[in-house]
């Protein structure tokens, strides 16, 4: 769900009341009580420097003073735009401007495609990525993991579950929507190889670069599962149309893990000052009281780990 053609979207259905943000990035002005956006400003804006831990900064960053982070922001409550299509809002874009106000940056926040984002880390054009992205050991093999917050792979159907999902076993013969690049993706094709090992239908995977048509193949029954994370799963199911849309199959998260800011394993010093602001935040209490604000606060770590997904 999100980025602006989400709001548009059921907007122009007369779906929702409120698709917002403020002009800052970090959480807009107090919205009707139907909004789900909070206002985290003031928990951000009261973030103060650590010279020590801003010491440590490579000094082409420190020189630039700024971050330059991507993300896939279509992803509420994770990472999407507010209201004017063009202001990045979410509980990782406010964690992610607490890192570079504890280290004495801004954030300039770039929206690619999800796959587009490990090659462009590689390459230097960014610093960091920041996109519900998980740790994994695969993905080590590329670049390093500040780690800060866990989820897991949530099956979300239509209201009511017509098609009576109820766990992994029941996806074999359906066809399912997923984000291009993702784990979701591995899940669905390894779920796939499981279902014709045990002589039932394949999983028919749909995979697109949008979380917003994935849901209109879900609205429509294109597809009978979209598999998202466990935060956006919540989100969108309590929001989208009023949460008469969508419902989230009961049960753990399927293969629970971190997820993890991405930094160039050549830059040891960024993912170093990145790991101790976020320690730094989460000692404090900015951490919890951001997620807590975006009602995420399930998912918090007690520890800013490097590389801790398996």
């Amino acid at each position: 769900m999100s980025v602006i053609r989400w709001c548009a979207l059921l907007a122009a259905a007369s779906l929702v009341t409120a698709c917002g943000g403020g002009p800052d990035g970090a959480g807009g002005p107090p919205q009707a009580s139907s909004s789900p956006i909070p206002d985290t400003s003031a928990i951000v804006k009261a973030v103060q420097k650590d010279a020590q831990l801003a010491g440590g900064l490579p000094a082409a960053i420190t020189q630039a003073g700024k971050l330059k982070l991507a993300s896939n922001i279509q992803s509420a409550p994770n990472n999407f735009y507010s209201a004017d299509g063009k202001t990045p809002i979410g509980f990782e874009v406010d964690i992610a401007k607490a890192i570079g106000a504890k280290l004495g940056l801004t954030v300039a926040h770039e929206d690619m495609a999800f796959g587009s984002l490990i090659t462009s880390l590689q390459s230097g054009r960014i610093d960091l990525t920041m996109a519900g992205m998980n740790d994994t050991a695969e993905r080590q093999k590329q670049i390093d993991f500040v780690d800060y917050f866990q989820s897991g792979i949530t099956m979300m159907v239509r209201k009511g579950n017509p098609d009576g999902i109820a766990g992994p076993d029941s996806l074999c013969g359906k066809a399912v929507a997923v984000v291009q690049g993702t784990s979701h993706q591995k899940f669905a094709e390894e779920q796939s190889g499981k279902c014709v090992a045990a002589g039932k239908g394949a999983v028919t995977a749909t995979a697109t670069d949008s979380d917003t048509q994935n849901q209109n193949q879900l609205r429509t029954g294109r597809v009978a599962v979209l598999l998202n994370d466990l935060p956006s799963a919540v989100y969108i199911s309590k929001t989208a149309g009023d949460g008469q849309f969508f419902d989230v199959v009961a049960g753990e998260p399927i293969n629970g893990g971190p997820y993890g800011i991405g930094v160039n394993k050549e830059n040891k010093g960024l993912s170093e000052a990145v790991r101790g602001a976020l320690q730094a935040l989460i000692a404090d209490g900015t951490y919890g009281k951001i997620l807590e604000a975006w009602g995420v606060q399930s998912g918090a770590v007690k520890q800013a780990g490097l590389n801790g997904g398996q």
